[in-house]
């Protein structure tokens, strides 16, 4: 079936215990360290274990995982996988744009005391203004192990100048300095050297001398919620891309524990830095995924030659949030493509290779939904707005992966708040489900 099923629903398939579950890993993730946690314990409840890369491995039946920083690549052997047997990839990325700490963080002027932060990734800075913001991330030990953290409280709040003192902001527009205009507030008084590593020390419970160094971000500390007359939508922070970190983890552990044969070695490949180019050793032009893939066929037994046949067979779901039509700004859509809310997961096309999707991936995608009976849609950009792009071109092009760039409709993508349709992330981890098993 190569038309996209109608975006208006047959019939209400809400399901509220996985857009629950949804929420409460929203809720815990506030960084991508506490994610890639995250998405690891769901993995070792069912039945996967850690591995080292610096370990040798073995070819056993199972499932393995293994992490580094913000990014986790998880997968699972079936019983009799030769290794030659292709992979299916479920591809997606933990990180989203936010204000991170910059090395030498005290700041202040005029009695506040302040936390100097940088912008990461293609934030909106407007969402964060007057928000009521945590702080979270890691610590990085003197003996090299790391300390998670999270301030999940009112502590910081980047103050928007008043009306009564800007009398033209909403005839002329809110402009806001990246350097002047961003710098949160967190109390009064003297501004002291060490004042934050100090308080952020004794949060995570580790001695402040021993912090050799960190990597820390703030964030909203308002809880996900359901919104709507019908609570048909949802609102919460991080959806791009948390909604796909967890729609892929629960698909792969779904395949993992079920019955069903699987002719592939199912993957699950979440990355850190999507947001600012992937370009890191946790990012998707890193070495990674490749080194997994390639160590796992030769820990079954296989060759060089083995190891090539299966990426030659794989495919890659890379899965995004896409841009939902917008009912106040709908002149900037492709006026053929709008996706709606809770209309299914889209397949996501750019001729000039922004998406990675071809002929070939659009039928994969369109099997797999109709495998799982979830509608979806088509997502293109107009031809007078830049197209944005994902990991899929870099998983093509660095891998030589038949890749296939899906996503769910969201509005307001990259403010510290999003917000999507309350079906579209069973769709979807439905979908990726259909896509593993076949």
């Amino acid at each position: 079936m190569l038309e996209s099923m109608s975006p208006q629903r047959p019939g209400r398939r809400f399901d509220r215990g996985h857009t629950d579950d949804l929420m409460s890993f929203l809720a815990v993730s506030p960084s991508p360290y506490h994610a890639v946690a995250g998405a690891a314990e769901r993995l070792e409840k069912a039945g996967f274990r850690q591995v080292e890369e610096t370990d040798a491995w073995d070819g056993a039946a199972g499932g393995r995982y293994v992490t580094r920083g913000g990014a986790i690549v998880a997968w699972y052997v079936p019983e009799g996988a030769a290794p030659s047997t292709p992979y299916r990839i479920m591809g997606a990325h933990t990180d989203s744009p936010n204000l991170r700490v910059k090395p030498l963080p005290d700041t202040g002027a005029h009695g506040w005391r302040q936390i100097a932060v940088e912008i990461y990734g293609g934030t909106l800075l407007n969402t964060w203004l007057d928000r009521d913001l945590g702080l979270s991330g890691r610590l990085t030990l003197r003996d090299g192990s790391t300390e998670l953290v999270s301030v999940d409280r009112p502590l910081l709040r980047v103050p928007q100048l008043a009306v009564h003192l800007d009398r033209s902001v909403n005839a002329d527009g809110l402009k806001l300095d990246k350097q002047r205009h961003m710098t949160p507030v967190w109390g009064l008084g003297k501004v002291a050297e060490g004042d934050l590593m100090s308080f952020v020390a004794g949060e995570a419970g580790v001695r402040e001398k021993d912090v050799a160094g960190w990597d820390l971000m703030v964030h909203s500390v308002e809880p996900p919620a359901y919104l709507g007359r019908d609570r048909e939508l949802l609102a919460g922070p991080r959806m791009d891309n948390l909604l796909s970190v967890h729609a892929a983890t629960t698909a792969l552990i779904t395949v993992a524990t079920g019955d069903e044969p699987l002719d592939c070695v199912p993957v699950l490949a979440a990355f850190d830095h999507e947001e600012n180019g992937s370009q890191s050793d946790t990012g998707a032009e890193g070495p990674l995924l490749g080194n997994v893939l390639r160590r796992s066929a030769l820990a079954r037994g296989g060759t060089f030659e083995d190891a090539a046949r299966a990426l030659a067979g794989s495919v890659c779901l890379s899965s995004d949030t896409g841009h939902a039509v917008h009912p106040n700004y709908a002149e900037r859509h492709e006026p053929g493509h709008h996706p709606v809310p809770n209309g299914g997961p889209i397949l996501k096309v750019n001729v000039n290779q922004r998406y990675a999707t071809d002929g070939a991936g659009r039928a994969v995608f369109a099997a797999a939904c109709e495998r799982a009976g979830v509608p979806w849609q088509n997502f293109v950009s107009n031809n007078a707005m830049p197209c944005g792009t994902t990991i899929g071109p870099i998983t093509a092009a660095r891998h030589g992966i038949t890749t296939v760039d899906i996503g769910v409709a969201i509005l307001s993508m990259h403010s510290a708040r999003e917000l999507c349709g309350a079906d579209d992330p069973h769709y979807l981890a439905d979908a990726l489900t259909a896509f593993l098993e076949g």
